[in-house]
Parts: structure tokens; sequence; C-alpha cells
């Protein structure tokens, strides 16, 4: 059963000499009939235009007017149909309207798909989440469309990464929402960065001479699932601020999640400690969380500055290391380009272990849970079959 309340304007109309304001227009499907309702009222009296299709085609009209209405056998007025028709409208607000109204869920948009991940594991039914990028692109370029605008502009809440991760288009996206509620220091936006502690702080002047780098440090820290639990809290303490009712709930959920994931944590680092040799060869700097909390080595980076195509010197140079130190993986988001990694693989013999760095980045990965689930197993396989050869 659907109910749509036509935006028609209210307007006035003339009928033989008398005065009427045209109501706005109803129209719902009611036990399999297309209808549609259109009431007319003269001060104190009510005509209805009442259409129906059905199901066999035939379009059928009806007029009701209060005056004439006629008394039945008995002598009792019989219910005309606008008195019908208001007496459904009331259910249908009383059953349909009011629920809704009752467990309105605060609309969130992320930035990317482990921040959404996450807000739903701690929101639960009191949120609606969506991710502007998907897992297997690079968040650092994207473009700012109207659709994003348009969704930024409905958001309560807006969650992003920071650290300049979006600085390439989320200033002009929350520009062009044109929200008040998400601008800068409105209630409605959470930089997650502020939750951690990030890795790969640069000394000194920074400028282009030394590659695209980060002033403040690295932004990938979603890849260390021990900053996984900070970002959560984050969400946690903002909902509980934005909805103070179901504090309770956003609190038990986290509580959950925490649980949960620490437990996997613990898995994971077992499972990947069981390794004596961790060594690899990374194409960019997107590894240095994950690399960092589970033990592993990076011997040096296939870019020779952070998002800058290497040298022919540099690849050579990298290439006589990897073959001295027996180095067997070269480790590589699954949105890099690959003619880089399979020329450094040609000279070395290496295995290029392709991964995604975000929920979403291939179809097994559909949690922020299931992305370390899908990272840990993949490379402790591509370091035992490195031990073999």
């Amino acid at each position: 059963m659907i109910f749509q309340q036509s935006r028609k304007t209210s307007r006035k109309k003339k009928t033989a000499g008398v005065r009427f304001w045209r109501l706005p227009q109803a129209s719902f499907r009611l036990f399999g009939f297309n209808t549609t309702v259109s009431t007319i009222s003269p001060r104190m009296n009510i005509r209805c235009f009442y259409s129906s299709i059905t199901p066999s085609g035939r379009i059928r009209h009806t007029i009701t007017d209060k005056s004439e209405s006629k008394p039945n056998a008995t002598g009792k007025s019989i219910m005309t149909f606008q008195k019908k028709y208001y007496i459904y409208s009331t259910f249908l607000f009383l059953t349909l309207i009011l629920p809704q109204i009752s467990h309105a869920e605060i609309r969130i948009v992320t930035t990317t798909e482990d921040i959404a991940s996450i807000t739903t594991e701690i929101g639960r039914d009191k949120v609606e989440v969506s991710a502007i990028t998907r897992g297997y692109q690079d968040t650092h370029y994207i473009e700012a469309k109207p659709s994003y605008m348009v969704k930024a502009n409905r958001a309560d809440l807006l969650i992003y990464q920071g650290l300049e991760l979006e600085v390439g288009w989320l200033p002009l996206l929350i520009r062009g929402a044109r929200n008040p509620q998400i601008m800068p220091g409105g209630k409605g936006l959470l930089n997650l960065s502020s939750a951690i502690v990030p890795l790969e702080v640069p000394v000194g002047e920074v400028d282009r001479s030394r590659g695209d780098i980060h002033p403040l440090g690295n932004p990938h820290y979603h890849l260390d699932p021990e900053n996984g639990l900070m970002m959560a809290s984050a969400i946690a303490e903002k909902l509980k601020e934005l909805d103070p009712e179901n504090a309770a709930g956003y609190t038990d959920n986290w509580n959950r999640f925490r649980q949960k994931l620490e437990s996997k944590i613990i898995e994971w680092q077992s499972r990947l400690d069981a390794i004596p040799d961790k060594r690899v060869v990374t194409y960019h700097t997107t590894w240095s969380y994950f690399l960092h909390r589970f033990g592993i080595q990076s011997v040096g980076t296939l870019e020779d500055k952070p998002g800058v195509p290497p040298s022919p010197r540099h690849l050579a140079d990298l290439a006589n290391k990897m073959n001295r130190e027996k180095i067997k993986i070269i480790l590589a988001a699954n949105y890099h380009e690959t003619r880089f990694s399979e020329l450094l693989a040609s000279k070395t013999g290496a295995r290029i272990l392709s991964m995604p760095v975000s929920t979403g980045g291939v179809d097994e990965v559909t949690d922020y849970i299931g992305l370390f689930d899908y990272l840990v197993e993949r490379m402790a396989a591509a370091f035992q079959s490195g031990e073999k050869s």
C-alpha cells in the first residue's frame, strides 16, 4: 500500500458562481487499485472527485457532496466518501508516517568505505550511511561530483579520514553541498585523524621537491587495526553527542565491535608472528601502518619519491638490493599501475602482491574486519610461498 501526497499548490476555482478552494490531490494504491482523490471545499460543504482504475483497466469516476447525502431507510445518513477518505488518511498517518518520525535515522556520509563499515557497526539501525569513494579507488584522486554534493547536502554528519587524504576534492564538495551543519566548525563534521597518532610526519620544510608528501603525516592509518579501534571510539562519541537518547545503544555497539576487533588483532598477529623473515619492497608508503603493526620490514619503495614515478637508476639500484638481500615480495595497492612492478619483478624474480587497501577493494572484502582477514591471509601465504622457493 503506497500513499503519495502531490505537491500541487492550492488555488481557487469558481463553479456556478460559488467560490471553491481546490485542496491538494492525493494518490494511493489500495487493494490493487490505482486511486486519485481531489477535494473541493466551498465553506462548509465538501465535494470529492474520486477516480479509480479497476483491474480490468476501466476508469471509474465518482462525485460526492456532503449536501447531497441522502438518508437511508432507517433515517440515518450514509457516510460520504470524504469522511472515509479522511479516516483513511488519518490511519495512514498513524501507521506509516509516525513510525518513521519516531525512528528517524541519522544520515551520515563518509569519505571511505572503511569509515562507512565502522560507522554502520556503531550506529546499526539508528544510522543511514553512504560512502563517497569505492574501495578500489585511490582516495587521493576523486572528482567532487554534483551527486556527492547532493548527498552531503542532506547529511546530518560527514566523517572523513583527514591528514589531507581528501584535500584535493573534499573542501570543494563541502562548499558545494551548502550544508551549514558539515561546514568547518559545524557539529556535523568529524575528522577521524584527531583520534590517532600519525606516522611519517615530515621534518623540516615541506615542498614539491620532496615529492607528494603529506605535511601532517601518512593518512592511511586505517590499515592499522588498532587505529580502527580509535576510529570507532570517536564515531561512537559523535553519535552520542548528536543522538543522546540512543547513547546507551551506541556504547553497547562500540563495546561489541571493540571486543571482536581486539580478538581478531590477536589472531592476525599470531598468524604473521609465526613467519620469521618478513621483508618486502612496497610501491608506495600506503602500507606503512600495516607493516608497522605486524612487524613487517620494508627495505625500499618502488617510487623514488612519494607520488613520483621511479627513474631507471632507482629501479636498477632497488633491483640490486632485492637480489642481494633475497627480497621476494613487491607489495602494491591494487589501484596502482603495474608496469614498474612488473619490470622490477622481471629483474629480481620477486612476486607482485597486489592487494586492496580498503573495504570493497575486492568483492570478497565487504567490511573492515574482513579487510584484515583478507590481507593477513594473503600476506602470510606469500611469505610462506617465498620460503619454499
